[in-house]
């Protein structure tokens, strides 16, 4: 099963100059627990922008254009077929990022974890449109954290039949 989890502004932003737009540590918590024990996979650039890596307690799978690009303590993988190889089918394995990688593998996706935030952010990377005729919300939960000058919502869809 291929699951993406990602944080999403107003506007669908997610990042500027490689680096996250916020920090919730409610968010972080979350994305700790759910992605805990499993395979993760990203982009070269979002691997290089995490302040601890690789993440522990998950196998990193990292993809990168470039033949013989390697970190440390990842997998590599040098494109979308070879990352998704990599993943059990009978398994839960989830997109980090970046945004050239949501996109390849949103349509491959069969669950989403969102972090909906509600306030609209300056940005040079966006999540694609979350298409209802394509995802079914079944989860919802209101957040608001300490000190941020905006709500949000935990939310996860499925994959329609």
């Amino acid at each position: 099963m291929i699951s993406i989890i990602v944080a999403i502004a107003e506007n669908n932003a997610i990042g500027k100059n490689n680096d996250l737009l916020w920090h919730i540590p409610e968010d972080m918590k979350r994305f700790r627990q759910i992605t805990s024990g499993h395979k993760i996979i990203m982009g070269k650039r979002t691997y290089e922008s995490l302040p601890n890596r690789p993440l522990k307690n998950r196998t990193n799978i990292v993809i990168s254009d470039i033949p013989g690009d390697q970190y440390e303590g990842c997998v590599m993988a040098y494109s979308i077929e070879e990352a998704m190889q990599l993943c059990n089918p009978d398994e839960e394995c989830f997109i980090i990022g970046g945004g050239m990688v949501y996109r390849q593998f949103l349509p491959l996706a069969d669950k989403l974890y969102i972090t909906r935030v509600n306030k609209s952010f300056d940005a040079d990377v966006f999540f694609p449109e979350i298409d209802p005729e394509t995802w079914e919300e079944t989860s919802r939960e209101e957040g608001a954290g300490e000190g941020l000058d905006f709500t949000y919502s935990f939310i996860t869809y499925l994959r329609k039949k």
